[in-house]
């Protein structure tokens, strides 16, 4: 019997309860320390921002209403810092050695400032921010998979707290800002329609969906009376979706296979990715969009929704290793718009027609996200998150909304025509 006929869920992901590693001793860690405060107070004196200690200290603005970051265990944040950087900042979250009131404030700050959180006659101390790897090669099919399941495979449960009911994980589309949690559902499906239509998504169209998501765009476009294939490496996801599919009536449209995006053949009039690129590590985009264009019909359209940031800050941070890929999303990485731009033009014959900009409304999304997510807090912890993980959770939620609020981060619906000979 197969995991999709059986009546249950597949197996949970382990990553429930996230090991914080220990605090770094020893002599070099106390050292790093001792600069690590310094960097520290150096940011708080040049930005809106407070450092508030146990015994009273106040250093930064005088302004009470500025962003405090409220810091429990002096010694053990700078010591995180000062050997792991921006993982150490993040580790230290988790562990609960500073927390704030403002937390998507005092992350705003830090994003908008990114570039000048170490000063030129400190450039020597950047190992201090952040930390390198060397694994910056192709993912294979296996570490692909491995890569999606650390995420997507911890448990639908877990993504049905926080998100409406359409499931969608993306960016939503709202018809007004700022907007509430009841707004949220018709702003995701307004995002798909724009999409679909982008696509020129309708009756008869062979349309492929790389990242399945739990399939609310799949069932959208099939009711457009579309012929839906639609690809995910997560069991989790086909699991859902296609049991969603199945309840709308429309599995002899839509067919979801667990499958590597390489490994699709056939032709198809559109493809539509909505932030699936960003997964996929920055040695793989031009295959990606070289297997986009070999799938595509002649002036067959292919429609991606991705995040992007500055296409410098991609560069410094493409060889280096974040608190984010550690914990949230191994093996990614995020674009910038010219790295996309520059493969499409060089390597394939997609031409870009259209870009739509939904950067405010990501933030929006993300808020709502996040405000929910500490609302089920309870639940949560009842079916095996603890609270190393809800903070963990709570930190990406409001790093990833501050780094559209700061405009550090952006995220574009791009419409492209295979202009490839046939």
């Amino acid at each position: 019997m197969t995991q999709l006929s059986q009546n249950r869920s597949p197996t949970i992901g382990s990553q429930r309860s996230p090991a914080v590693p220990k605090v770094p001793s020893g002599p070099l860690a106390a050292a790093s320390a001792v600069v690590a405060k310094r960097l520290l107070h150096r940011i708080a004196a040049r930005l809106p921002l407070r450092l508030a200690y146990p015994d009273g200290t106040v250093i930064g603005t005088a302004d009470a209403a500025s962003p405090t970051l409220v810091i429990n265990q002096p010694d053990r944040l700078a010591r995180r810092i000062g050997r792991h950087g921006l993982i150490g900042f993040g580790e230290s979250y988790m562990a609960g050695e500073w927390e704030s009131d403002s937390l998507t404030q005092v992350l705003t700050v830090l994003a908008t400032n990114i570039d000048n959180l170490v000063p030129p006659p400190l450039q020597w101390l950047r190992p201090i921010v952040v930390a390198s790897h060397t694994n910056s090669s192709r993912p294979s099919r296996e570490q692909a998979r491995r890569n999606v399941a650390a995420h997507y495979g911890l448990s639908n449960d877990l993504f049905e707290e926080f998100l409406d009911e359409t499931m969608m994980y993306s960016s939503a589309m709202f018809a007004s800002l700022p907007a509430s949690w009841p707004d949220l559902a018709a702003a995701q499906r307004r995002k798909i329609d724009r999409l679909l239509d982008a696509a020129d998504v309708g009756p008869g169209t062979r349309l492929l969906d790389i990242g399945t998501g739990w399939g609310e765009l799949a069932i959208r476009a099939a009711r457009r009376g579309a012929q839906v294939r639609s690809v995910t490496l997560s069991e989790h996801q086909q699991w859902r979706a296609s049991r969603r599919v199945a309840a709308a009536g429309l599995s002899e449209r839509v067919q979801i296979d667990l499958r590597d995006y390489r490994d699709v053949g056939g032709n198809y009039d559109a493809v539509i990715s909505v932030e699936m690129l960003e997964a996929l590590g920055f040695q793989a985009w031009p295959n990606y969009f070289r297997t986009v264009e070999r799938l595509l019909t002649p002036n067959g359209r292919l429609v991606l929704q991705t995040i992007t940031m500055p296409h410098h800050r991609m560069l410094a941070t493409r060889n280096t290793r974040t608190w984010m890929q550690k914990y949230i999303f191994p093996g990614g990485l995020i674009p910038s718009a010219k790295a996309i731009l520059d493969i499409t033009e060089s390597q394939t014959g997609l031409c870009p027609v259209d870009t739509f900009s939904l950067r405010e409304h990501y933030a929006e999304t993300l808020r709502l996200w996040r405000e929910r997510f500490m609302q089920r807090r309870i639940t949560l912890a009842h079916i095996g998150f603890d609270e190393a993980f809800a903070r963990m959770w709570e930190l990406y939620l409001a790093h990833a909304e501050a780094g559209f609020r700061s405009g550090y981060l952006n995220v574009y619906q791009w419409t492209f025509v295979n202009q490839a000979p046939p």
